[in-house]
């Protein structure tokens, strides 16, 4: 937080800094420990209420003093020194300033009880603000604790234990069970069961085997795994885990700015408000004595102090973004918790964002002459510098060994495809729209499914079809971003329009658009942001989906198979690619903001009614000292229910249930057709 924290509660501030460094170690510790040194001092000031007229008859009076102040300097001593401390630098009111004033005065008028129950309260207050923030540090310290603390490197046929940021990409490690993977790479040997809730909130262990990419922070279960490094540590998912989460607490939302600036001017207005409260009224109204209104002020000081709204606030915040970083969902700050909660339309990419991106080809067609096998190696040698899945398809399915050192003046066209020489041929290889680039002739247009289309100097050779498949929570996570009033969803892709049209009616999509170069994409979002009233939401993926997202009020990317630009350029991370987390992502930002607005209501309308009980002399210094601490603790409570899962059915379980029914009605046909025979 911010350094101008100090201008309306430095205490707060102090507390603010703690909750929210995630390079700070963490240490457990319960409510029963927090609250332990309190507990002879509580005692003692009990003591001295029943006693209370004993010290204050006895000789010189001077009893109530000797037992009371103590009390008062122990459990104030916090706020009179950064009181003392901002007077001296300028900074006069803050809500230390408004304490001390408040307490001193009750002194003055022989209310020592009184004033030590607001410093007493206060720190009791402050006792469970700080369990609270523990509370709520506690969301994330499970993924502070996924850091892996080093790799098993394979050296001179041996193993040796290193950090693993001394691992350089190409280096071989081997993973045993139980340990944590420390760094992305690929499996080259073993398989195993392998838990990768830390990065993507599943429970459920997944099967991992050669040739699949498996990421640092996940933790390996049964088999020996023996991973080829294709990023270093500093590069890897969980230190970007770690790097979005320590940098989500410095972007803060426009509750939160609004409520540092309403506690700014609020302070000063409540200290010469209880001014005018203890001065003016004896002097106008006829049998009015100061000692009764300097009272009245007393009350209304006591109760506008403003800490527990201030500190409450950004405390649901962090705990929102705790909570969905726990589902694996990760908000790069605060700010996004209220966009999120505003999103009325949702725009969707299609390749590896709805559909599961691992393309594969279905059917070769060759033209001119040209043979299968041959139609092929042509399409894996231009496609060999490209890390588009069209490309990986490609070269998975070829079986010839294939010499790529012939491969020269390759060139990618954004949306289009790639332009290369092997050897002294011009081979083009991509959609349909770089063949109309290229003037080149051709017979189908319209195949139906995505294509690479292919010509060898500009004479057309033929095509490979590509297909891919709908995931499996697409059509709900649509189904349910509606069921929350999200009003638009829409799908942009550089697919052709047919295949494009599929899978919108497939998925129930409102609208599409199909065929679109980057630039297109940005421009069909900017039309949807001029359009709607509230925020637009872009989910993608790809190197050119980067522009989009960070168009969008509201950018999304898929955080496993996600491009580094998108995921950098992204406003919220997704790590397990499932469309039914941008549902969630939804739900917890309308919950933080809910809770958010609970507090500020809340904490507003208790404090109003007591000042205006304070002013009427309907309340004593006792009320107010209970309505400040018991506003600030309930407050800070509800904020730390943010961080906890919302009551909502995961969409695995409703994907089981309908699975479930189907698999009931299909018993129940079997069944029925058993009794009529």
């Amino acid at each position: 937080m911010s350094n101008h924290n100090h201008s309306h509660c430095c205490s707060c501030h102090h507390h603010e800094e703690n909750h929210t460094d995630a390079n700070l170690p963490i240490q457990g510790s319960s409510l029963k420990q927090e609250i332990l040194p309190l507990l002879p001092v509580i005692i003692i000031y009990i003591l001295g209420l029943i006693f209370y007229q004993q010290l204050q008859n006895n000789i010189y009076g001077i009893g109530k003093y000797i037992v009371f102040i103590p009390i008062y300097i122990y459990s104030g001593w916090t706020v009179l020194t950064t009181a003392g401390k901002n007077i001296l630098r300028g900074r006069i009111f803050d809500e230390n300033f408004l304490m001390t004033v408040a307490t001193l005065a009750a002194i003055a008028i022989h209310k020592l009880p009184e004033a030590v129950a607001v410093m007493l309260f206060y720190q009791i207050g402050e006792t469970f603000q700080e369990y609270s923030v523990k509370r709520s540090r506690n969301s994330i310290k499970s993924l502070l604790e996924i850091r892996p603390d080093y790799a098993n490197l394979k050296f001179n046929n041996s193993l040796q234990k290193v950090s693993p940021e001394v691992v350089e990409v190409g280096s071989e490690i081997v993973v045993k069970p139980g340990e944590r993977i420390p760094l992305d790479g690929e499996i080259i040997s073993g398989s195993s069961q392998v838990d990768t809730s830390a990065l993507t909130g599943e429970s459920i262990p997944k099967k991992f085997t050669v040739g699949q990419t498996i990421l640092a922070g996940m933790v390996n279960q049964t088999g020996v795994l023996t991973i080829y490094v294709t990023k270093p540590f500093s590069e890897s998912s969980i230190s970007r885990i770690l790097e979005l989460v320590e940098t989500a607490k410095t972007k803060k939302s426009k509750t939160e700015r609004f409520m540092t600036t309403f506690a700014r001017y609020y302070t000063p207005v409540v200290v010469f408000i209880s001014l005018a409260i203890a001065l003016l009224p004896p002097l106008f109204i006829s049998g009015a004595t100061y000692a009764d209104w300097i009272n009245r002020a007393l009350i209304v000081l006591v109760v506008s102090c403003p800490c527990g709204l201030v500190i409450s606030i950004p405390l649901g915040y962090f705990g929102g973004v705790g909570g969905a970083a726990k589902r694996g969902i990760l908000v790069k700050g605060s700010t996004f918790l209220d966009d999120l909660a505003a999103i009325k339309t949702v725009v969707f990419d299609k390749t590896g964002t709805l559909t599961e991106g691992k393309l594969q080809v279905t059917d070769i067609v060759t033209k001119n002459g040209l043979t299968k096998p041959d139609l092929i190696a042509v399409a894996a040698k231009v496609e060999s510098l490209s890390n588009h899945p069209i490309a990986q398809a490609v070269d998975k399915y070829n079986s010839r060994k294939i010499d790529y050192s012939d491969v020269s003046e390759y060139q990618e066209i954004a949306g289009c495809g790639i332009k290369a020489k092997v050897g002294n041929k011009t081979v083009i290889a991509g959609a349909e729209r770089l063949l109309h680039l290229e003037n080149i002739q051709h017979e189908i247009c319209d195949i139906g499914d995505t294509a690479v289309h292919l010509a060898i100097d500009s004479k057309y050779v033929g095509y490979i079809v590509i297909s891919d498949q709908i995931k499996l929570d697409a059509a709900q996570a649509i189904k349910s971003l509606k069921n929350l009033g999200v009003e638009k969803t829409v799908m942009l892709t550089g697919d052709n329009q047919t295949v494009a049209q599929r899978v919108a009616e497939n998925l129930g999509l409102d609208s599409y658009e199909a065929e679109l170069l980057p630039e297109d994409k940005v421009n069909a979002i900017e039309k949807l942001l001029y359009k709607n009233n509230g925020k637009v939401a872009f989910v993608g993926d790809g190197i050119n989906d980067a522009p989009v997202i960070a168009r969008a009020d509201v950018g999304m990317a898929m955080g496993s198979m996600g491009s580094d630009a998108a995921i950098e350029t992204a406003d919220v991370v997704i790590m397990s690619d499932a469309p039914s987390k941008v549902v969630e992502a939804i739900q917890i930002g309308r919950k933080t903001r809910r809770i958010v607005w609970q507090n500020i209501g809340f904490a507003i309308g208790v404090k109003g009614l007591f000042i205006l009980l304070g002013i009427a002399g309907l309340a004593n210094i006792w009320e107010a000292v209970f309505a400040d601490v018991g506003v600030a603790l309930i407050a800070i409570f509800n904020s730390s229910r943010a961080s906890m899962n919302s009551k909502v059915k995961s969409q695995k379980s409703k994907v089981r249930e309908v699975k479930n029914s189907k698999v009931k009605s299909q018993k129940l046909k079997i069944q029925k057709s058993k009794v009529k025979s």
